[in-house]
C-alpha cells in the first residue's frame, strides 16, 4: 500500500486529487486563476467541500472564463446566490467578478502564469516535511504575493489562501517525505515560462 500525506483520509475523491493533481506544477493561466478562485471560496470551509462542488462551480461560472465572468450583471449574481450546488456567498461571488477583471489586466500585461511563477523564478520550492505539523499555513512569500494582489484590488487572497494555492499548483512541494508523491513531484522539471 502506498504511503501518502494524511489529509486525504480515505475519501476516494480526495485521494485521487492528492495522487494526481495536488502539488503538480500548473502553468496554464486560466487554470491557475480557477484554482485561486476556488481557494478563495474555500475560506472558512474544508477543501473537500469545494472539491465535491468543483464541477458545479465550473458549470455555474461559465467554466471559469474570466472574460465572461468580468461582465456578469446583477441578474447573474442573484442566480449564483440562489444556486444550491455552489457556495452561496455574495461577497465571494462579487469578488470573483472583480478579480476576473484584475486577472484579465495581469494576463494582458505579462501573463498570470508569469506574474505568479516569477516570484520563485519558475522553479518550485522544495520542502521536506516529516509530519503535517512541519507544514506551514503561510510564509513570507505568500504574505508578499497576497499583499501585491491586494494592491491591485484582488479580494479573498489572504496569505493563508495564497499559501494553500501555492501548494495546490506546485509552486511549493509540501508532500511529506514519506509520501509516494513527494519524490514524484520533486522530479518534475517542466517549469516553463509561458510564451517561451
Amino acid at each position: 500500500m502506498k504511503e501518502r500525506c494524511p489529509w486525504p483520509g480515505s475519501d476516494p475523491l480526495y485521494i485521487t486529487y492528492h495522487d494526481n493533481e495536488w502539488g503538480v506544477p500548473e502553468h496554464d493561466s486560466k487554470m491557475l486563476w480557477e484554482k485561486l478562485t476556488l481557494e478563495g471560496f474555500q475560506a472558512g470551509l474544508s477543501w473537500i467541500t469545494i472539491l465535491r462542488k468543483r464541477e458545479a462551480f465550473r458549470a455555474a461560472f461559465d467554466n471559469f472564463q474570466p472574460e465572461v465572468i468580468a461582465n456578469y450583471n446583477d441578474r447573474k449574481i442573484n442566480s449564483l446566490v440562489k444556486n444550491k450546488e455552489i457556495v452561496r456567498h455574495r461577497g465571494k461571488i462579487t469578488a470573483t467578478i472583480s478579480n476576473a477583471k484584475i486577472y484579465l489586466d495581469i494576463e494582458k500585461r505579462k501573463g498570470f502564469n508569469n506574474f505568479l511563477w516569477e516570484y520563485i523564478h519558475f522553479k518550485p520550492l522544495q520542502t521536506h516535511p516529516v509530519s503535517q505539523a512541519d507544514v506551514q499555513t503561510q510564509s513570507p512569500l505568500s504574505q508578499k504575493i497576497s499583499k501585491d494582489l491586494k494592491k491591485l484590488g484582488y479580494r479573498y487572497c489572504g496569505p493563508t489562501i495564497v499559501y494553500a494555492f501555492m501548494e495546490a499548483v506546485g509552486m511549493i512541494n509540501n508532500h511529506l517525505i514519506s509520501c509516494h508523491r513527494h519524490t514524484e513531484v520533486q522530479n518534475r522539471q517542466s517549469y516553463n515560462q509561458s510564451g517561451t
